[in-house]
């Protein structure tokens, strides 16, 4: 797969639920697609599974926290909602708050439970990869702390590193995402599936901060 391939496919990955899904949805997703804790109590005692799918496997959780709705995801996972259920194409709410750059919802997410580590997305990722992807530095650091695995590999053959640099612009949110890799203890040698190491992909990119970080990390190619 080419890189402008693989761009445009990582873009494409996540599906929120559309506006006509939202309009549609009933009981428990409805509720906390609106926040609506009445609803919610109502719907526990009536016994409806907190873990309800709609058509695209999304729980209610999910859609509580594609809304950012804390108080539905908090009400959710008291009355048995999985913190680490996948939908479709396996994201979870942690690597949901993390595309989306939500650093309130993420804390709240981790807070619940729900793991930095597990692979989520058809790349077989992780929510690091995909922030480091993105360039949301603060929520880098957030799921450095939470223990998200820091040298995971997805099918792509690549680390939460390197799509820092492959699929970075070189800009300041970038830089400093991967100086929060580097910092955390992330590897600088892991290359890429045709051999290349961050530092000869950040020289092939004119990166010159990010060439910097990695010498200055000890890498020498």
């Amino acid at each position: 797969m080419n890189l402008l391939a693989a761009v445009a496919l990582i873009a494409a990955a996540q599906v929120p639920p559309s506006v006509a899904e939202y309009a549609a949805y009933t009981g428990m997703h409805r509720a906390a697609a609106t926040n609506d804790l009445v609803m919610l109590k109502a719907q526990f005692a009536s016994a409806e599974d907190p873990n309800v799918q709609d058509r695209y496997r999304r729980t209610p959780l999910h859609v509580a926290a594609y809304r950012g709705h804390h108080q539905a995801m908090q009400a959710l996972v008291a009355a048995g909602a999985n913190p680490d259920a996948l939908e479709y194409d396996n994201y979870d709410i942690v690597t949901i708050a993390a595309v989306a750059n939500d650093l309130p919802t993420l804390k709240v997410a981790l807070a619940l439970g729900a793991s930095a580590k597990n692979i989520t997305s058809r790349y077989e990722g992780t929510a690091l990869i995909a922030a480091a992807h993105l360039g949301h530095a603060e929520v880098v650091r957030t799921l450095i702390r939470a223990g998200a695995p820091l040298d995971h590999v997805n099918n792509l053959g690549w680390t939460a590193l390197i799509e820092s640099i492959v699929l970075g612009d070189g800009g300041r949110r970038h830089v400093d995402t991967l100086k929060a890799l580097v910092e955390a203890g992330a590897s600088t040698s892991l290359p890429d599936r045709d051999g290349r190491t961050p530092l000869t992909l950040a020289k092939m990119r004119s990166y010159t901060e990010m060439v910097k970080i990695l010498e200055s990390a000890g890498t020498r190619r």
